[in-house]
């Protein structure tokens, strides 16, 4: 079969005969050992919007109350800047985001987060996929190939996202995130299941995974599906940061091709890009090239 030809003003590939012995590995297993691993922010989604940075799915919500969002924003500002300290140990660095996370939970349960305010959030959003996620999804669909969006954000935002910007849902794509529970009246009671935040996202935390659902109610994914996941070796993982590697943690792949969405400070990061992915997507690029390799991963031709 002919090698997988990739724009070069788009892309760039560290190791081209690597890459493409993983395709022939993946291709020879087939479409039922695969599987789809993807980041959401900044990876589904556009770096840029209309010209300025895009929203991210937890930066965009808006509670009902000004006062609690101003208080988010103060935790933003203490933490984010321990989460890529260079000096603070990897355990440490996961205790402190455990208190962050925890303490933005606490102030959207107290705040009375809706879920009107989520749907309100999402349709004022600067936020927008890439072009072709929905053509990708729909190429896996087809193929029953399973999508496990990753994200420490928030499973609802992510979904009243896909459903406000896609217009449509996909039976293959899990949400492995944070999972609100709402009362009848739509308002915000608790969160389900263990805490996940930017440095434990990996298939550990697969027992949060539940399929894009319509409205509230039990979203909750049979362990044998779970098991089933764990069965399909191959992997594509799909991340804009090289932390994003780890989401492939806790499964005991055969083969993974990792795509890695550069989207800014090119010059300075592509070196260390080209050497963590197998392929480097540079500029925000849409994800037709996605579509290429993944194509030539499930073509039946020799």
């Amino acid at each position: 079969m002919e090698d997988v030809k990739l724009d070069s003003e788009l892309t760039t590939v560290g190791d081209p005969v690597l890459l493409q012995n993983k395709i022939a590995a993946i291709r020879l297993a087939g479409p039922k050992k695969l599987q789809v691993i993807a980041d959401f922010d900044a990876t589904l989604t556009k770096f840029w919007v209309n010209g300025t940075r895009g929203q991210s799915s937890h930066g965009l919500l808006q509670q009902d109350n000004p006062e609690y969002d101003a208080k988010r924003q103060q935790l933003y500002d203490h933490y984010h800047p321990l989460e890529f300290s260079p000096t603070l140990e990897l355990e440490e660095k996961r205790k402190l985001m455990e208190e962050w996370w925890g303490k933005t939970h606490a102030l959207l349960m107290e705040g009375g987060l809706s879920y009107d305010a989520i749907k309100q959030s999402v349709a004022n959003a600067n936020i927008a996929f890439r072009e072709g996620v929905a053509e990708l999804f729909e190429f896996l669909e087809e193929r029953d190939i399973p999508v496990l969006i990753f994200s420490a954000g928030l499973a609802d935002i992510i979904e009243e996202v896909l459903r406000q910007k896609l217009h449509r849902s996909f039976k293959n794509v899990k949400i492995v995130s944070n999972r609100m529970v709402f009362n009848d009246d739509g308002q915000l009671v608790s969160f389900k299941g263990k805490l996940i935040h930017s440095l434990n996202k990996n298939e550990h935390a697969l027992d949060m995974a539940a399929p894009v659902h319509e409205r509230f109610g039990d979203t909750d994914v049979p362990t044998d599906d779970n098991d089933l996941l764990k069965k399909r070796t191959n992997v594509l993982l799909l991340g804009d940061h090289t932390g994003d590697l780890g989401m492939s943690d806790g499964l005991n792949y055969d083969t993974r091709i990792s795509v890695g969405f550069l989207n800014h400070n090119v010059e300075n990061s592509l070196s260390c890009y080209r050497e963590a992915f197998d392929v480097v997507l540079v500029n925000d690029a849409p994800m037709f090239e996605v579509i290429k390799l993944v194509s030539h991963m499930c073509s039946s031709e020799t």
